[in-house]
């Protein structure tokens, strides 16, 4: 099938130091596109797969559960650490949730995270009759494009697929479990107006990822799809400086 133009997966070459990027439910490659040619720019090695059911159609998507779009990411981890000495992830929105799940699952791996208006719990009334009504009606109104700077587009769908959807709690339950297992450091971006994820998950965050340093950005001009947003540099400069004070090595700190 096809793919919604921008939705393509996206890989660099690059030095000892890596990232994987995991964009958001319903997104695709094109809302990190940006934030991955930034780190690939300052010598990163960067995979920014496509999930499965992403790209093309809501119905495709439907056929498609959380366990798979983890496997997606994982993939690319285990892909990257054979590449590189070291390698950070990153996401936003539910792609936030699933680089934590990496960093839990993968301590050994992962030597950084960096979140942006990570999905972590059911905070979007879009989603909370997923499970019950995946049967009977088939999608919901879509959850993209919550962006303040003006021309700015995310591409996605424009409905949400309620049977994938359904497969969210799973991931979100997984994640909070794992919490105290997570070792990594974490940068937390997070938008204040934010109209698709209220505050409930970065308070799960920083709560209970009692093992590990969490620091916390504020962006006070971006609404959820920050990284296309007004305050996407400072993202992209920020995740870059986090990878320099965290890395071992030294290509991590010289660039």
């Amino acid at each position: 099938m096809p793919l919604l133009p921008g939705a393509e997966p996206f890989s660099a070459p690059g030095g000892p130091v890596g990232a994987v990027l995991c964009h958001g439910f319903t997104g695709s490659p094109q809302s990190m596109r940006p934030w991955a040619d930034h780190l690939a720019g300052a010598g990163l090695a960067v995979e920014l797969p496509l999930l499965p059911g992403h790209g093309t159609t809501w119905q495709e998507m439907n056929l498609t559960t959380s366990d798979e779009w983890f496997a997606e990411v994982e993939r690319a981890l285990l892909e990257l650490n054979r590449r590189c000495d070291e390698v950070f992830v990153m996401g936003m929105s539910m792609g936030g949730c699933l680089a934590l799940r990496l960093a839990q699952e993968h301590p050994d791996k992962v030597a950084g995270a960096v979140v942006v208006n990570p999905s972590l719990a059911l905070e979007n009334p879009l989603l909370l009759a997923a499970p019950l009504l995946k049967r009977l009606l088939p999608s919901t109104a879509g959850l993209a494009d919550d962006i303040k700077r003006p021309g700015a587009h995310e591409v996605g769908y424009d409905r949400v697929p309620t049977a994938a959807a359904a497969t969210l709690p799973k991931l979100w339950r997984a994640v909070r479990k794992g919490m105290p297992a997570l070792r990594a450091p974490v940068l937390a971006y997070r938008s204040p107006e934010d109209h698709v994820i209220g505050p409930q998950s970065l308070r799960i965050l920083t709560s209970k990822a009692v093992n590990t340093t969490v620091a916390v950005r504020s962006l006070g001009d971006s609404y959820h799809v920050a990284t296309l947003d007004n305050d996407a540099a400072a993202i992209f400069e920020g995740s870059l400086g986090f990878v320099r004070e965290h890395s071992r090595s030294g290509e991590g700190r010289q660039r």
